[in-house]
């Protein structure tokens, strides 16, 4: 008899890589049948780019590619901080009347799947009902980020009231899920006992690789993501450019760019950059691949001081290019910078806050030694075909599932 698995999502999009392309879709190939309860904005879904679905997915629930999608209208649970608190407290189950929970309910699921720390509320909350009703099921935590982040603008208040709530939260989850060691770590030091597994956000292992980096005269760098005025660091990016085409011609792929759900429409591209700044746009699931032909190098830039979140991070863009033999150049961020010199696949700025001429500096060493790049590049892609692709990661994905059955 199969599995019905329940997917519970408060703030990310229904078609996001992780939870949608890999997560759910690898679970449906072993039979389980899947549900996402997932948010509308003002009665509409929206995609991975923050563009709004205004003449498909309409209906409040509906089939995609042999996922069951149930909708709600965004609720916004930070706000109501003290009140969660509480009803976490209680040990009951019917103050936990948010719409995700009563949609989880209605599921009678086998296995919940929370994705963030607000919808692990809601799990919790759905957990304690079918309880109470005789129907067993278990609940897992998939931690993307450090939440509560210490290290973030917050009140002392707020932050012991969400450090409460997760150590509340994970007593009653059955597994956790995460996505860097240091995560994982820190769950471990509030539940020692927690069975907790790593699963990277890798993709699939990208076909019709060539490897070839850094032997061209010119040096291209890759973006991937979402980049604007408060994401993604676009000055210092440009600053980047400006001040290594005073050295040597170098040139930035952009592979996204700004959110469609943003304000803000465009980049101000300096004129002398013009011809150094290449956009791809948004970019379909399938089609990053071929738009990181030609890259040599994949750039993230982090505020490591500010944020253990970002110190701990391992994002989809550092296995997408990882995935396409892409070497990496980041600052100091404590589980990339691990994982890099565990696999001599990119070079580390030594630097929580790195600037624009730390940057300069490390690219032009590059520039000067195409050797260590393109051995970068090889040790990148053979990491991904041995040990860090989704198709590895899915079997980690499947041993937690086998465990909870």
């Amino acid at each position: 008899m199969s599995k019905n698995v329940c997917f519970l999502i408060t703030e990310h999009p229904f078609l996001d890589a992780r939870i949608f392309r890999k997560e759910a879709k690898s679970l449906s190939t072993q039979g389980y049948q899947v549900t996402m309860i997932v948010p509308r904005k003002n009665g509409y879904l929206f995609d991975v780019d923050g563009s709004i679905f205004r003449d498909q997915f309409r209906a409040p629930a509906f089939f995609h590619e042999g996922i069951k999608i149930v909708t709600y209208e965004q609720m916004y649970p930070e706000n109501q901080i003290k009140n969660l608190h509480y009803n976490l407290h209680s040990g009951d189950h019917t103050r936990f009347t948010d719409p995700l929970a009563k949609l989880g309910i209605e599921q009678q699921a086998d296995i919940y799947h929370a994705h963030e720390f607000f919808s692990l509320y809601s799990g919790i909350g759905v957990k304690r009902a079918l309880t109470t009703k005789g129907k067993a099921c278990k609940l897992i935590y998939d931690s993307h980020e450090l939440e509560p982040d210490p290290l973030i603008r917050e009140s002392r208040n707020t932050k012991k009231l969400k450090n409460e709530m997760l150590a509340s939260m994970l007593d009653e989850t059955d597994s956790v899920i995460t996505v860097s060691e240091s995560i994982k770590s820190r769950h471990h030091t509030i539940n020692p006992r927690l069975p907790i597994d790593v699963i990277y956000n890798s993709p699939p292992l990208a076909p019709n690789y060539k490897p070839g980096q850094g032997r061209k005269r010119d040096l291209t760098i890759a973006f991937e993501g979402v980049i604007d005025s408060k994401r993604g660091s676009f000055r210092k990016l440009m600053d980047i450019v400006k001040l290594c085409n005073n050295t040597f011609d170098l040139k930035v792929r952009i592979i996204g760019g700004v959110k469609k759900s943003s304000k803000q429409q465009s980049l101000p591209i300096p004129s002398q950059l013009v011809d150094k700044v290449e956009f791809t746009g948004w970019q379909s699931y399938d089609a990053i691949p071929k738009a990181m032909q030609d890259v040599d190098i994949g750039w993230i830039d982090l505020d490591a001081e500010h944020s253990l979140n970002n110190r701990y991070a391992m994002p989809n863009k550092f296995f997408s290019y990882l995935n396409n033999g892409i070497p990496i150049l980041v600052n100091q961020c404590n589980d990339m910078e691990r994982f890099i010199e565990a696999y001599q696949c990119g070079y580390i700025v030594k630097r929580r806050q790195a600037q624009a001429t730390d940057y300069v500096q490390a690219l032009i060493q590059l520039h000067s030694n195409r050797k260590q790049i393109f051995e970068m590049s090889k040790n990148a892609r053979n990491i991904m075909e041995t040990h860090f692709s989704w198709e590895q990661m899915e079997k980690k994905l499947f041993a937690v599932y086998n465990r909870l059955n």
